[in-house]
């Protein structure tokens, strides 16, 4: 029985080919230690037995002993239910079933003694428990009378009555053959020096826990050999790439480095922004191929440092891009990035989806002869027809909007691996970061240019709007545009429009004397583009939009950014919103409307977003609070791996701990050659062999 992995789920009994297939399908569950590994979402203490007598509808789960009375069916069709008398002596409770109603009647007999188990509801002044469990007495599970776990099951495994308690039922059954020891998946010297519970006894206590303290130490030692193992793999890759793949040696500093910083460079940099130039620098002079992630919040220059980077490769005789995710955001870019390097005697082109072909070909041409010194675009940089003399940096902006395998194909551009720097405004927590983008190295600019005043928040209810239309007008008198964003979210799409343009009308009638624009998602490129171009030339003074703002447009003398329903985002997304205004030297202000009924941690959300305008903090607290598969973008970024019990939202301490002990293991053994290290080998083997071995990608 050591080999878990090597056999087949459908031989466990109870089990079968037709459940096999259920299991395969829905849970990815294939093997015996498939099923060891699908762990309970959570746990209800079972050691308390109830009288009837003692139950109201305000109870949580309860547990009761005694006999099924009497059946009777109600209803026809689709309507029809089944209730029965449930007795203990003490009272007599009502028990109804919804589906299931044959299997039901026949599997549970009249005066036969059961534990029962549900949450007693009242209706219409009576008390009644839906769709209860009931085991006979002597068919009990042990682990049932103290802390039981509870397993996420689909409707398709309900409609099969294939529910928590029959894959804990199968669970018992796989642990009650295991005689002797299962083979440890961790070095001794980590479990000595970490104390951590011995791998049968874990597996033991997180499915059927004796105890609230030996449940604990299950899950401290699971979840530390998850989260040593992704962390393994990827310092490992790293390791080995960096061995593997020299990179192109920029060893000076030239002519249009020097003559940028020193002659067009129209601030002094900051001191951040002149830390990850240095840090750049090295890489790039290392011999190495770098790869960098450069988190920075909206408008902290992160463009500045990405232009330098790329003079830097100019200097040296090589080709240089920036991808970015959209077109505006692409011609933003270029347009800014033109008037900086034109002066210098460089040529720099824009490549988008709706570049002509009649303009397209001298641009491609110039990139194959290298008169191209530098191309900005956007995933058009990808395809197949765009090829360079010597391609040596990239830049990639908002990296979460593009996924690993279009970052590999920017690889191929040359022989050598250029260089790759990747930015993002969306602040990473620190946890999500080491494991998303293990394999890059991380500078991070946290200071703002001098100059820029923090943007105040406020959270205002909506029955206070007199007031703040009158704050507006203000604003607008002094000069400043405005930005009112309203939600469009893909369930309520509809609605979301309609109170768009209703907004948008209610807003041009209580500011009849400006003029206002709007944006959605739904016009046609053309139409945005138009209305955009309003707002950033100034002949409209308020735009009214969507989302579609929160990556992009740059104007300066708006000052002020009124959400609505503020309480439908997420915080990240209040965030990035928020850095739409603040850019030029004038106070700005970002005012988040919401209803008064809202619920405790909602107000909460939002308070936070009042409290600060770093976005770490709002980053954390958003994992915090979501949970890391709702940060913006992470599943197109390379989370290439399901996380079975550890949280990277609440597990930090644990992830740093697993990072150290799989650095301190590859100190010493790098290859996972030594006899003690077999184990580990063999263990990364199988958790990674069903994945992609993005090994050789940033």
């Amino acid at each position: 029985m050591t080999d878990l992995a090597g056999l087949n789920i459908k031989y466990l009994p109870g089990v079968g080919p037709k459940r096999a297939e259920l299991l395969n399908k829905e849970l990815e569950i294939f093997t015996y230690l498939d099923l060891l590994h699908y762990y309970p979402y959570k746990y209800i203490d079972r050691s308390k037995t109830y009288k009837i007598s003692e139950i109201d509808g305000s109870m949580p789960y309860i547990q009761l002993r005694g006999r099924i009375v009497s059946y009777a069916t109600h209803g026809e069709g689709a309507r029809r239910r089944l209730t029965a008398l449930f007795s203990d002596g003490s009272g007599v409770i009502e028990l109804v079933w919804f589906k299931g109603i044959r299997y039901i009647a026949n599997r549970y007999k009249p005066g036969t003694e059961y534990t029962l188990f549900g949450k007693p509801t009242l209706f219409n002044g009576k008390l009644n428990i839906a769709h209860p469990e009931l085991d006979p007495i002597d068919d009990r599970i042990d682990g049932t009378i103290g802390l039981q776990g509870y397993y996420n099951t689909t409707e398709k495994m309900k409609n099969a009555f294939l529910n928590s308690k029959a894959i804990q039922k199968m669970v018992y059954t796989l642990l009650s053959s295991i005689q002797s020891p299962l083979p440890e998946t961790l070095p001794p010297s980590v479990i000595s020096r970490l104390q951590l519970m011995g791998l049968t006894d874990a597996l033991r206590n997180i499915h059927f826990p004796v105890s609230v303290d030996h449940l604990r130490r299950a899950e401290l030692r699971l979840k530390f050999e998850e989260l040593f193992y992704l962390q393994l793999n990827i310092l490992r890759y790293t390791r080995l790439r960096n061995q593997r793949l020299g990179g192109f040696r920029f060893e000076h500093v030239g002519d249009y480095f020097n003559g940028f910083y020193h002659r067009i460079l129209p601030f002094e940099l900051t001191q951040a922004q002149k830390r990850v130039i240095k840090e750049i620098r090295a890489d790039m002079g290392s011999g190495r191929q770098m790869n960098r992630l450069l988190q920075g919040d909206v408008g902290s220059g992160k463009t500045l440092v990405a232009l330098m980077s790329m003079l830097i490769a100019v200097d040296n005789g090589f080709q240089a891009c920036l991808m970015a995710p959209t077109e505006i955001l692409a011609n933003q870019h270029y347009e800014g990035l033109k008037q900086m390097v034109e002066p210098l005697g460089l040529r720099i082109e824009l490549l988008t989806g709706s570049v002509t072909k009649k303009r397209r070909e001298p641009i491609l041409n110039g990139l194959i002869t290298g008169e191209v010194n530098m191309l900005i675009g956007t995933h058009a940089l990808l395809e197949e027809s765009v090829n360079f003399s010597n391609l040596g940096f990239v830049v990639i902006d908002e990296q979460h909007r593009f996924g690993v395998e279009q970052r590999a194909r920017l690889w191929k551009k040359n022989r050598i691996p250029p260089h790759i720097l990747v930015m993002t405004a969306t602040p990473i927590p620190r946890t999500l970061a080491m494991t998303v983008y293990g394999d890059l190295d991380v500078s991070v600019i946290d200071q703002l240019p001098p100059g820029r005043k923090p943007i105040q928040t406020i959270l205002q209810y909506d029955n206070k709007r007199s007031q703040l239309y009158a704050s507006l007008r203000k604003q607008l008198q002094m000069g400043r545009q405005a930005y009112i964003v309203y939600p469009l979210i893909q369930e309520s799409e509809k609605s979301d429009l309609k109170n768009l343009e209703e907004g948008y009308e209610h807003i041009r009638e209580v500011f009849p004397e400006y003029q206002v624009c709007m944006v959605h998602g739904k016009m046609k490129a053309a139409e945005k583009e138009g209305e955009m171009q309003k707002f950033v030339s100034g002949e409209a003074r308020i735009m009214v939009a969507t989302t579609v703002i929160e990556v992009g447009v740059n104007v300066p003398n708006a000052s002020v950014m009124i959400i609505e329903n503020a309480e439908r985002f997420g915080l990240a997304q209040l965030h990035q919103l928020r850095g739409r205004v603040g850019r030029g030297a004038d106070q700005s202000y970002c005012v988040l409307m919401s209803s008064y009924k809202i619920a405790q941690d909602t107000r909460k959300r939002l308070e936070i977003m009042v409290d600060t305008n770093d976005g770490f903090r709002i980053a954390e607290a958003d994992m915090q609070m979501r949970g890391p598969g709702d940060m913006e973008g992470t599943q197109q970024s390379g989370i290439a791996f399901n996380l079975q019990i550890a949280n990277l939202a609440k597990d930090g301490q644990i992830l740093q701990a697993a990072r150290d002990e799989a650095n301190r293991l590859l100190d010493t053994d790098e290859q996972l050659t030594h006899p003690e290290n077999l184990i580990v080998r063999k263990e990364l083997d199988r958790i990674f062999k069903r994945q992609k071995n993005w090994g050789l990608i940033s």
